[in-house]
């Protein structure tokens, strides 16, 4: 056999070349394709939503997912962080972590918060803590949005009935001047600590003690360029709705098999129910029980009903020896993995609620509430 000329030898070699090349960048964006987002570089919860399966308009006949919502006020522990996020990740879970703004400040800057009508440094809640315990916080951000996890607002001072005046008593200034720090606050930590949050990723948040009047509050909410709320009661679980330019992700009134009457579901509430919130460990295993099978009886209904995104709200605390956050943890590792089931960001969801037909998201938010 005659031996291949130079030329045709150089012309295999560069295809051979570019084949190689070109498996390789297969390779590579099938690799990078299924990685998953980095700490500090990570997708954001909206990118997250834009390539989900269950992210379409519905078709005829078809029903919605049974979204579930956790969301967690405070969002400061640096211990439930650590449990909550790896949960989450092992279960395809996203949650909402409704920030207090005044934890990004260290006791020594309180005095950079003066909440309405309160003179400087004043407030219901602590502070960051040391230095560390600030830059740890941070840490603890930022991983949780490269996670898909969205951060909202829980304001900042935690002025609730007692501490006058407070947040129900509030005029859409006052408003306004609280949403202002829990932001610039924000600003400050991204130039001077490496907060991986965007002011324009907080879309919207919780009110201390679920308190405000709201003629005052949602004014100043979409100036600030909210899009949600979710601290309104509703009887039984409900469709989330318009108000005043804000969606109301409304908080249920659900039976509690224990009590045999209907509570707020919000962890603290049911605390309240069962104890008038004495922090007695002896009843943690009972009180973990009666949460969850709480839980369950909502989901059920709302699952076998109407299929409205069901609000489970906490706290970063360890009330009743944790029963509470175990109950929450319990839930999430068992809802989120069930069929038609998504356990979403209030962004997600909303970004679900603006795909749909008018006429469609009408016939939902017209359906009788879920009652377990």
């Amino acid at each position: 056999m005659a031996r291949p000329s130079r030329a045709v030898i150089r012309r295999r070699r560069t295809v051979l070349a570019l084949s190689v090349a070109l498996a390789l960048t297969l390779v590579a964006l099938l690799v990078f394709d299924d990685a998953p987002a980095q700490e500090g570089g990570g997708a954001s919860p909206h990118a997250a939503a834009q390539q989900a399966a269950w992210l379409h308009k519905l078709r005829p006949g078809e029903k919605p997912p049974q979204f579930v919502l956790f969301s967690f006020d405070g969002a400061g522990s640096h211990e439930h962080w650590q449990r909550v996020l790896p949960l989450a990740k092992s279960v395809n879970a996203h949650f909402s972590g409704f920030l207090s703004g005044i934890y990004l400040l260290t006791n020594d800057q309180r005095d950079q918060y003066q909440g309405p009508g309160h003179r400087p440094g004043k407030a219901s809640i602590g502070f960051g803590g040391s230095d560390e315990d600030v830059r740890t916080l941070v840490a603890d951000l930022n991983t949780a949005v490269a996670q898909g996890q969205e951060i909202g607002t829980h304001y900042n001072g935690h002025f609730c009935t007692g501490a006058e005046p407070s947040v129900g008593h509030w005029t859409t200034a006052a408003w306004r001047a609280e949403l202002a720090q829990f932001f610039q606050f924000v600003d400050q930590a991204r130039a001077q600590r490496g907060l991986n949050v965007d002011p324009a990723m907080i879309r919207g948040g919780r009110t201390p003690c679920l308190e405000g009047d709201w003629k005052q509050a949602l004014p100043a909410m979409r100036e600030a360029g909210l899009r949600y709320d979710s601290s309104q009661p509703s009887e039984g679980v409900r469709w989330p709705e318009q108000l005043d330019g804000i969606w109301e992700f409304w908080m249920p009134y659900v039976k509690v098999p224990a009590l045999n009457k209907k509570v707020i579901m919000m962890d603290y509430n049911l605390w309240f129910q069962f104890n008038h919130a004495r922090d007695d460990a002896t009843r943690t295993a009972e009180f973990r029980a009666d949460t969850l099978a709480t839980y369950r009886g909502a989901y059920q209904a709302a699952f076998a009903g109407n299929r409205a995104p069901l609000v489970v709200a906490n706290h970063f605390n360890d009330w009743a020896g944790g029963a509470f956050a175990n109950a929450t943890e319990d839930f999430m590792g068992e809802a989120c993995t069930k069929p038609e089931t998504v356990c979403a960001t209030y962004s997600e969801v909303l970004q679900w609620l603006e795909l749909q037909d008018p006429a469609v998201l009408l016939q939902l938010q017209q359906a009788p509430p879920a009652q377990p």
